[in-house]
Formats: C-alpha cells, structure tokens, sequence
C-alpha cells in the first residue's frame, strides 16, 4: 500500500544567470513499510528531496503525498503539527536539546504536539531506548554533552522513533560516525522499519549501507536516474 508519492516535483534556487535546479519533475511512489536508500553525489539533490517530503522546505512545483495529505498545500503551523505526528526525522548533526537530558529530549516532540505521556508512554520509551542496537536504558538522566557522538545518534533516532510516526528520513545519520557505529545506527533504522512497521528513506553516501535497504535510488542532478530493489 503506497505511504508516500511525489508528482512532478520541482524546487530551484536563485534567479536569472544565478538559478540553480535542486530538483525537476521528481515522481516517486513508495510503499508502506518499505526501507529506501537515497544515494548520490554531493548537490545532487538528494538532500532536497528529504528535506520536500519532511516539509521542511517548500516545493516550487509538483505535489507530495503523504497518507494522501498533500503537504506542500499545508501553511508553515499544520506542517510542523504534520511532522510531529507523522514524520521522525533524523539529521547527520544530532540537533538534540542541549540543556535537556535524553528522556526529555525523546519526549519532546510529543510534548510540543500537547500530549502528556503517561506511564505507558515511559514504558514505551524504556522499550526504545533499551534495544540492544539502541543500549541507552542506563542514561535517560543524561545530557548530550555526556554522551558520545554514536550514542547521541542514537538518542536522535529513539526520538524519531518513539512517537511512532509512519515515515521516519534520514539524512545522512551515519556521516560524523566510525564504521562501528555506522553499523549500529544502520541496523537501529532497520529495527524500526521491522519492529514497528514505519516506512525508512535514508539518505547515505555509503553504498554498503545503502544495499541494507529494499530499495536503492539514485539521484543525479535534481532527477531519479536509477530505482532498483537490492
């Protein structure tokens, strides 16, 4: 059952002599459940498109789907209410609140969508972050800067995962990483793809990762010139 589809979409920058084609007439259909690499050369594109189908940046032209709401109609406050119910997103820089410890930090896109996590909610979290892939059980009393950069991911992706939302994008989470935790944080994406069924696009420059997923993309300036089932 397709999750999410992209129509024709266009983004560009600049003006005149100066414009720059980022992305042009990108169609893309992908399915509930699915594990997508994104690959590509640096400027290729690829990051765009993330950031499009998170709603973080708006399309010049064309449609995205998303459980057949079409963000990019949606004004600046409903994407920010859609992405917290709807889209976990993980960055290659941590973003985590630094004067804040892990749970509040995992927590906080449900606290900002008005919710009130209650116990079940803690157990639930308890759950994420007490993963063997995850292993953070032990320092949810923690800040960021006493953790290192593999566990910061890691709280990263518990916080995208914990909310539950059907689609979770990766831009690139294992860049700043060792092949170690590389490894790790691949096999965490997986685990939340099979574990709680979401739908994974992760974005990578490493082609080894990027044969773990279901699918491989390519992109080469702003067009899909590959899509292939590993």
């Amino acid at each position: 059952m397709e999750i999410l589809r992209c129509e024709k979409l266009s983004k560009y920058y600049g003006d005149g002599w100066t414009k720059v084609t980022a992305l042009e007439d990108v169609n893309l259909s992908v399915n509930k459940g699915e594990f997508v690499a994104i690959i590509g050369a640096s400027g290729s594109g690829k990051s765009t498109l993330l950031h499009m189908l998170g709603g973080v940046d708006l399309p010049d032209g064309g449609k995205i789907l998303i459980e057949g709401t079409d963000i990019a109609t949606l004004n600046e406050k409903q994407r920010s209410v859609f992405r917290r119910r709807k889209v976990g997103l993980v960055y290659q820089f941590y973003n985590l609140i630094p004067s804040i410890d892990v749970r509040q930090n995992i927590l906080l896109p449900m606290l900002l969508d008005g919710q009130k996590p209650d116990e079940k909610r803690f157990e639930e979290l308890t759950e994420v972050l007490g993963l063997t892939e995850v292993g953070l059980s032990h320092r949810m009393d923690h800040k960021p800067s006493e953790m290192s950069g593999g566990q910061q991911q890691r709280v990263a992706i518990a916080r995208a995962v914990a909310a539950k939302p059907p689609v979770i994008l990766a831009d690139e989470p294992t860049g700043n990483l060792d092949k170690r935790n590389s490894e790790e944080i691949t096999a965490l994406l997986k685990l939340s793809n099979k574990k709680y069924k979401q739908t994974v696009l992760l974005i990578t420059h490493d082609e080894k990762i990027a044969l773990e997923a279901d699918r491989i993309i390519t992109i080469e300036d702003g067009k899909i010139v590959s899509d292939e089932e590993v």
